[in-house]
């Protein structure tokens, strides 16, 4: 290796060193509350960690600003986090997508002898109704996830995404967005069951947040929930004594299922949010 070249190289690798362990030096000063950049960058609502790590690489992140240089820096709850306008156009062109589930699909990865309802975001099934200014692309079925569960043997309203914003707050757990069912159940129905329904039950040792739980006809429940446990409604019914024979979700937040048709999907309307 030429004489030049190699001093080139050494001069780099000390300069890479010298760099990351200012980085590290720095992570021992954080105050305990500190977390790495894209968690936090995550918990704020900015992108998902996975789109963090990406902006970050490209440099498009930064830290009181400073652009961040490193994958594995730390930030303090005090500490302000932008973005470049790179990464705001980048999340600008990422769709979300309305499916009314049939039953018989599962949400997120297929199971031996169900297809996926992701299956179901074709052209062909396009909602004829759909007002989004957006023309189909193969493009917006990479990385489009569904944000949230509806289980296979329910139907109703299911979300996919590419937009790590979206996923975040329709899963993060924090209880914002609400979600409304309609609930077919039998068995007898009592003020003292419903009672129970909207608040005293636990599932797996865990008291289940406050649910808005109404008999709007014979046989039929309204809930409202702020939280996902898994086959949450089936299981609170179990517990009073009650099986649901059908379960299907109209809203999401600020978004309804409205009169997509079973099996059609459309997009996030400009203006729309959850």
């Amino acid at each position: 290796m030429p004489v030049r070249r190699k001093s080139i190289l050494l001069f780099r690798g000390n300069f890479n060193l010298r760099r990351n362990r200012r980085a590290r030096r720095r992570m021992d000063r954080e105050p305990e509350q500190a977390e790495r950049l894209a968690k936090a960058m995550a918990a704020r609502g900015l992108c998902s960690r996975r789109e963090a790590d990406g902006y970050i690489a490209n440099g498009w992140v930064y830290v009181d600003g400073e652009r961040a240089e490193v994958p594995y820096l730390r930030v303090g709850p005090e500490q302000v986090i932008t973005l470049d306008p790179a990464a705001t156009g980048a999340q600008t062109g990422k769709v979300t997508v309305l499916l009314n589930k049939p039953v018989g699909y599962v949400s997120g990865q297929p199971e031996k002898g169900y297809r996926p309802a992701v299956e179901l975001v074709t052209p062909e099934n396009r909602f004829s109704g759909d007002a989004a200014p957006l023309r189909f692309e193969w493009a917006h079925l990479k990385g489009l996830a569904p944000a949230g569960r509806l289980d296979i043997d329910s139907h109703g309203l299911l979300v996919f995404t590419q937009d790590g914003r979206v996923a975040r707050r329709l899963v993060g757990g924090t209880g914002e967005v609400d979600k409304e069912y309609l609930v077919r159940v039998e068995g007898e129905i009592t003020e003292a069951k419903l009672g129970l329904l909207r608040f005293g039950l636990e599932l797996d040792g865990r008291q289940l947040r406050p649910a808005e739980v109404e008999l709007q006809h014979p046989g039929l429940l309204h809930f409202v929930l702020r939280e996902g446990r898994k086959r949450q409604i089936r299981r609170m019914c179990a517990a009073v004594g009650l099986t649901v024979t059908g379960l299907k979700r109209v809203r999401i937040g600020g978004v309804r299922l409205e009169n997509l048709p079973e099996g059609q999907w459309r997009y996030l309307a400009p203006g729309e949010n959850f």
